[in-house]
C-alpha cells in the first residue's frame, strides 16, 4: 500500500510538473485541464488502472487539500491593502455568493431536479474542503455536491483564458477565478501572475467564510 501511494503521489507531481511548463510555454493551454489529461496518459502508459489509482490516491490528496486551504492566508498576507476599495470588493464578493448559489439552485428548480440536487448546487460557488461542510449542515449529498464543485471549477479555469482576452488588469482576472471557480480559478490565476493569484486567493477564501455563514441559514429558514 505504501508504495502505490508514493507511485501515485509521484505520478501526479509529475504531471503536474509537466503541465506547468506546458503551460508557461502556451498561454492559452489550461493548466489544470492538461495535468488531468496527463495523468490519464501516464495512467496508460504504465498500466495502471485508474480506480486503484484513485483508491490509494484520494485520502493523501483530501488531507492535503484541507492545509491547502489553509495555506491561501500567505498570498492574502502579502497582500498591500492600502488604497484597496475594501468596501467595493466585499459588495463584490457578497453578490458573488449570493449569485453563485442562487442561480444554479433556480436553474435546477426550474428543471424540477430533486430537492438534494437543489441544495447539492447551492455549494457550486466555494471550494471543495468548504463546499463539502456546507453540504452536510444542509443535508446535500456530498458526492453531488463534490462532483458540481469540481466540475464548476473545471470549467472555468479552462474558459477563463478566452473570456479574459479583452482584459488587462490582473486584479479583475484573479478576483473573478477565485469568486467563480474557486480552486481550479485560483490554480489558474498564478499562471498569469502573483498579482492575480492574490487575488483570487482573496476571492476563494472570503466568498468560502461568507458562504458558509449565509446558506445553511438560508436553507434553514426554507425549511422552518
Amino acid at each position: 500500500m505504501l508504495v502505490a501511494t508514493l507511485a501515485a503521489i509521484l505520478l501526479t507531481l509529475v504531471a503536474h510538473v509537466a503541465a506547468r511548463v506546458l503551460a508557461r510555454r502556451l498561454s492559452w493551454l489550461p493548466m489544470v485541464i492538461t495535468a488531468l489529461v496527463l495523468v490519464l496518459v501516464l495512467l496508460f502508459i504504465v498500466q495502471w488502472d485508474y480506480n486503484d489509482y484513485y483508491f490509494v490516491a484520494k485520502p493523501v490528496f483530501d488531507h492535503l487539500l484541507g492545509y491547502v486551504t489553509v495555506l491561501l492566508a500567505i498570498p492574502l498576507a502579502a497582500m498591500n491593502f492600502k488604497g484597496l476599495p475594501v468596501k467595493r470588493l466585499m459588495v463584490i464578493v457578497l453578490l458573488a455568493s449570493v449569485i453563485g448559489a442562487l442561480l444554479p439552485m433556480g436553474l435546477a428548480y426550474l428543471f424540477s431536479l430533486s430537492q438534494e440536487t437543489i441544495l447539492a448546487f447551492a455549494t457550486r460557488s466555494v471550494t471543495t474542503p468548504i463546499g463539502l461542510s456546507v453540504a452536510s449542515l444542509i443535508k446535500a449529498p456530498l458526492a453531488l455536491a463534490n462532483l458540481i464543485i469540481i466540475v464548476s471549477g473545471l470549467i472555468g479555469a479552462t474558459l477563463s483564458r478566452f473570456l479574459f482576452r479583452g482584459i488587462s488588469d490582473d486584479r479583475v482576472k484573479g478576483l473573478a477565478l477565485g469568486l467563480a471557480a474557486h480552486a481550479f480559478g485560483t490554480v489558474e490565476a498564478w499562471q498569469i501572475s502573483h498579482t492575480a493569484g492574490r487575488y483570487a486567493a482573496f476571492g476563494l477564501a472570503v466568498n468560502g467564510l461568507v458562504t458558509a455563514v449565509w446558506v445553511p441559514i438560508f436553507i434553514a429558514a426554507l425549511t422552518l
